[in-house]
């Protein structure tokens, strides 16, 4: 089996938009979960390399566009 590529840097910043997505909305790990049976925390932690597809439902859940999201992360980068 081939070794997945990660992009520390890009990782970091998805992990620091999707905790202030969800912190801004005042949702709980624990309620997330619940919502969309996606362990977010794994994911906050580093743990886990996001699929696109688990990133379009976590905007989804938010009501955030996959662009909305990047462009946050641009400005992220830029800071």
């Amino acid at each position: 089996m081939a070794k997945q590529y990660q992009d520390k840097e890009l990782l970091d910043n998805i992990i620091l938009t999707i905790k202030e997505l969800r912190k801004s909305n005042n949702v709980t790990l624990e309620v997330f979960y619940f919502d969309t049976g996606i362990h977010l925390a794994r994911i906050e932690q580093g743990k886990t390399n996001i699929t696109v597809s688990t990133l379009a439902k976590i905007c989804e859940y938010f009501e955030i566009s996959l662009v909305d999201f990047f462009v946050k992360i641009e400005i992220l980068k830029k800071s």
